[in-house]
């Protein structure tokens, strides 16, 4: 199977593709496409990057021209679009980036599809787009949008926009929502990662108002295990929730994470909290294990041990990423 994914190079893109090519390398080839920005690390594809089933390219996903040189040299079974400006934090400093990517981006995509006729294209999209919901509400696949930062906003409509051009123009596409995925490798802007990075340099874990917020945590592995099975068994047209089945308090989760560092639950500190911060995020995942079989495999406990046992072996990765512009870019979100 022959595949374009891209911002292979970012988290959920690099696990997935570390997953095809470590498991079995001899049943694809993958073509990386990623601008490299400042989440895009390739060293986070070292384990597969010598490998001759794998090809980097280095470029925009709004630049069409090479998308569509790109797909006349490989001639790609199927596309996976991880690629976006994926941070609600960031795009709250500065919306631009999330518009430009979420949806220039995806529209590029669309129209090679359309005009190659690329045989199956999957749009990576998250939880994120039905908003905060009051419990015991979870979001099915047909649940209203009600997006409520640009990030989340930007994706509802690169999501909309990918359903359209199956209506309207038949085009093979699937749309997969997750929940809020963790792992290795994850750059440290996001809640699990940050509040490792922090408690193992024994520096203050900023918590956003109460730390009450509901988020449901997924496995990055699971995630990446979960796309295949659409990208192989999902039907074209039809949307796929991928939760991890369990949902926490962003407080109880730092403290889980300090507990595992040995850290005091003193370094947890209160800051303002966001604006338009999403109270509860919830969703039902039975359509896409009754469709595919998929299931999550990894219970939050382990994944957590794994992630912060990585983190602790890996303090030199962490060092790169945090210098420089990371530096300017928390400060100005946290104050300090």
């Amino acid at each position: 199977m022959k595949l374009i994914v891209t911002g292979g190079a970012g988290f959920i893109g690099s696990a997935f593709i570390r997953l095809l090519l470590s498991s079995e390398p001899s049943r694809f080839r993958i073509v990386n496409l990623d601008k490299l920005t400042y989440a895009g690390n390739l060293e986070n594809l070292a384990p597969v990057s010598a490998l001759p089933e794998y090809r980097f390219v280095r470029g925009d996903v709004c630049n069409a021209e090479l998308v569509n040189t790109l797909i006349d040299e490989e001639n790609p079974d199927a596309i996976v679009h991880f690629a976006a400006e994926s941070h609600v934090d960031r795009s709250i400093l500065d919306p631009s980036p999330a518009f430009e990517t979420n949806l220039r981006g995806s529209f590029t995509l669309l129209e090679a599809v359309r005009q190659k006729k690329v045989p199956r294209y999957l749009h990576v999209s998250t939880d994120e787009v039905y908003g905060s919901l009051e419990p015991p509400l979870e979001a099915d696949e047909s649940f209203p949008l009600k997006p409520s930062s640009p990030y989340s906003a930007s994706k509802a409509g690169s999501d909309l926009l990918v359903l359209s051009y199956f209506t309207t123009f038949h085009c093979p596409i699937i749309v997969t929502r997750a929940s809020n995925n963790y792992g290795p490798y994850h750059f440290p802007e996001k809640l699990i990662p940050l509040m490792i990075s922090n408690a193992l340099e024994d520096k203050p874990l900023p918590i956003y108002g109460d730390g009450l917020q509901v988020r449901d945590w997924l496995y990055v592995d699971d995630h990446c295990r979960a796309i295949l099975a659409v990208l192989e068994k999902g039907k074209e047209g039809e949307i796929y929730n991928i939760g991890g089945s369990r949902a926490l308090p962003n407080r109880d989760v730092v403290k889980m994470i300090l507990k595992a560092t040995g850290k005091p639950e003193g370094l947890m500190t209160t800051i303002k909290d966001r604006a338009g911060h999403d109270r509860r995020y919830a969703l039902r995942s039975d359509k896409i294990e009754r469709e595919t079989g998929w299931a999550p495999q990894v219970p939050f406990e382990e994944g957590l041990k794994r992630t912060v046992d990585w983190y602790k072996a890996n303090r030199e990765w962490v060092n790169r990423v945090k210098s420089g512009a990371y530096q300017e870019y928390y400060k100005a979100n946290y104050g300090g």
